[in-house]
């Protein structure tokens, strides 16, 4: 009864941590996009889901406490019968007569050592049922690790080169849990300093290009060369903001102390920023930058960390899609001077001057390659 007992609290334990993490997660998903809730007025909603998750957390708490109720009853009983067990078995032969009071106790003694030693596990099962479950979440975790890394060591389609240049051979990507292709038969090289527009409609599979670019997705078939990591940077559309100072915001992903002062105030002004040096003349300040800076502003900090990393490709994601015009047209003249080659996902017909060559996908895997002279932006 107390192995099955065990075994229960054992998954309940399980089921615990991981609605306590969910509830966690849920309050730190609603403290990152309070201001989004707030203009939806979407604050029921989100209270009914939180109070659903803290119902699950607390129904789960009250059977666990049932089960140890259960356990723990069991367990005293068990102890308690154990103090009276040797007295009734030797009781008999004590009152025949057949062994002397010093034999008597002497034997009980004996009982109990022999019965501590066995009841060891019994007393402290439901530590032990907390400890599996905190193991088996490990488990879980150590062998998703393994999976990837696994994956990662047989990526035979994903190849890096030392070379300039990005190239796509017969390459088919399909979405995760999807048997239809979203990108079918892809061939493209981007050579050094080439500029390549990816343009088509929502949803045809332009950022699964560049995840696949990334590593992130692998195609089904096909091969991917492209150069080593730290000669490939990616700009997404919501760029990444790290919890540290504006310093570290604008070297990251490189060491801090690689650039001076002067080359991020610099930089800074050269993403018009410069509001931000008037502000935070300290480099060091460390502020809540995702609630402080606007999306522009953060797009534009991204352009400033490309600057100052100079890789040799940098790959675009709608990088300037909260900006206007002017600034676009003013950042994308910066990445021109430099000596890079672009991969930028878009949709406004202001970049097309900024590239050579446009990669339309049409849907349904099928895609084409035009120059960017011979492409009608308004017509597509």
């Amino acid at each position: 009864i107390l192995l099955i007992a065990g075994k229960n609290l054992v998954r309940i334990d399980f089921d615990q941590l991981r609605y306590e993490a969910d509830f966690r997660y849920g309050l730190v998903h609603i403290r990152d996009n309070a201001e989004s809730i707030a203009f939806y007025s979407g604050e029921e909603p989100e209270k009914a889901e939180t109070k659903r998750r803290l119902q699950t957390v607390v129904e789960n708490f009250n059977l666990l406490i049932i089960w140890r109720v259960i356990i723990d009853v069991m367990r005293r009983s068990i102890n308690y019968a154990g103090n009276f067990f040797p007295y009734l078995i030797m009781a008999i032969p004590y009152f025949a007569g057949d062994i002397d009071y010093g034999r008597f106790i002497q034997a009980s003694f004996a009982f109990s050592m022999v019965e501590g030693s066995l009841f060891f596990v019994v007393n402290q099962i439901e530590e032990l049922a907390k400890f599996t479950a905190g193991i088996s979440r490990l488990e879980g975790f150590q062998s998703k690790i393994e999976q990837v890394s696994q994956t990662a060591e047989n990526n035979k389609v994903i190849k890096p080169n030392y070379t300039n240049y990005i190239l796509i051979k017969n390459a088919n990507l399909f979405p995760p849990g999807s048997k239809e292709p979203i990108i079918r038969n892809l061939n493209v090289s981007i050579g050094k300093n080439d500029r390549l527009l990816v343009v088509g409609p929502s949803g045809c599979g332009k950022t699964s290009l560049l995840r696949m670019i990334s590593g992130l997705w692998q195609p089904e078939n096909g091969s991917i060369e492209r150069p080593e990591t730290g000669d490939l940077l990616f700009i997404p559309q919501k760029p990444y903001m790290l919890l540290g100072s504006l310093r570290e915001q604008l070297c990251y992903p490189t060491e801090e102390e690689k650039f001076s002062d002067e080359q991020l105030n610099s930089v800074l002004a050269e993403v018009k920023l410069q509001s931000l040096i008037e502000r935070y003349p300290d480099l060091d300040v460390k502020q809540d930058w995702p609630r402080i800076l606007s999306l522009g502003e953060q797009q534009r900090l991204a352009f400033g960390r490309l600057l100052l990393n100079a890789p040799r490709f940098a790959v675009l994601d709608e990088a300037t899609s909260a900006l206007d015009v002017k600034t676009e047209e003013h950042l994308y003249e910066l990445l021109q001077k430099r000596d890079l080659a672009i991969i930028s996902v878009g949709h406004r017909p202001t970049l097309i001057e900024f590239h050579q060559n446009v990669l339309e996908l049409v849907g349904d895997g099928g895609w084409r390659l035009l120059p960017t002279t011979s492409y009608d932006f308004d017509r597509s």
